[in-house]
């Protein structure tokens, strides 16, 4: 299969520590930076359907804000309960300023 890269903004939308959603190929999605990397999950928690970019971001995790489960945010892997399921990581790459994702299923 051929990855499609998809636009998901400019690199400097996503801050150190606080995450952002955006929505591609109409799905949403929530974009994480730490240092110089940015990554990519689904932005709904696999245990309780809160949003993870109203979640506190530390490094390369993740707490949600329902119920205070957190993700890696590099591998998708649930690191604690109340969590049972990975949430889903897309790859990233950043080209000329802007991030791009790919959402193939």
């Amino acid at each position: 299969m051929v990855e499609e890269w998809l636009d998901a903004g400019p690199e400097t939308d996503v801050e150190e520590d606080c995450p952002v959603a955006v929505v591609v190929d109409g799905r949403e999605v929530a974009l994480f930076r730490v240092g110089q990397e940015v990554f990519a999950t689904d932005n709904l928690c696999t245990h309780g359907n809160a949003r993870l970019c109203d979640g506190y971001q530390e490094g390369r995790e993740i707490e949600c804000p329902l119920h205070q489960g957190r993700f890696d945010v590099s591998t998708g892997k649930a690191l604690c309960a109340p969590l049972t399921m990975d949430v889903a990581v897309y790859p990233v790459r950043l080209i000329d300023g802007r991030i791009h994702i790919s959402v193939a299923s």
